[in-house]
């Protein structure tokens, strides 16, 4: 836990729900109304009826806000069990191809500069986002292995590039669209296979 968040934590009420409800939703609205650039605290804590406090208290800056809004605690909370390592990839790639295409147009870019600037927002970032695909991607690699579907684990945080760096290009880096995602992530995993493929036909062949 940040030093921000036990501050936020300690003593006090109990945070109200709603209050959380009301200024997620005020966030996702604004950030479909008037983009990342333009959205302000005074902004959201009118269309959430609360606050700038409220706000406060929860979030120490816009774009800590916005990233907590984005971004869930439920993101990769479990890693998808289903007996076949491609099935169990398929699933990460498709959850994490949507926290990058569901929010508006410019959010993500917009708040990765923004998260690099901010050291302590960069440290959840790397916690909560990066580390939730390395650990999720550990645990199907291993699992995969003990399966006997892959002679040696690789790399997680190699395979998290393969797979992730060309889905941000797609998106951000080249603005194709969001609606070829599905095609793009089937090429992606065959190749990630084929590249830690070979090395169970050699096991196999022996």
């Amino acid at each position: 836990m940040s030093v921000r968040e036990q501050a936020r934590n300690q003593g006090g009420r109990p945070r109200d729900s709603r209050v959380d409800d009301a200024i997620a939703s005020a966030v996702r609205e604004l950030l479909s109304e008037v983009g990342y650039t333009r959205l302000t605290m005074a902004e959201v804590a009118a269309r959430a009826g609360v606050g700038k406090a409220a706000i406060y208290r929860r979030h120490a800056t816009k774009q800590e806000m916005i990233f907590d809004v984005l971004l869930p605690d439920q993101f990769l909370a479990v890693a998808p069990d289903s007996g076949s390592l491609r099935a169990d990839l398929a699933a990460v790639l498709a959850e994490i191809a949507d926290s990058l295409t569901l929010p508006p147009q410019g959010t993500v870019p917009g708040l990765l500069a923004d998260v690099h600037a901010d050291p302590a927002l960069r440290d959840r970032f790397e916690e909560r986002y990066l580390g939730a695909q390395r650990r999720t991607l550990t645990e199907i690699l291993d699992r995969a292995t003990a399966r006997g579907e892959l002679p040696t684990r690789p790399d997680p945080a190699t395979l998290n590039a393969l797979l992730v760096g060309p889905v941000f290009a797609w998106l951000f880096l080249l603005s194709e669209s969001p609606g070829q995602l599905p095609d793009l992530t089937d090429t992606l995993l065959d190749a990630a296979l084929a590249l830690i493929g070979p090395l169970q036909a050699v096991e196999d062949e022996r």
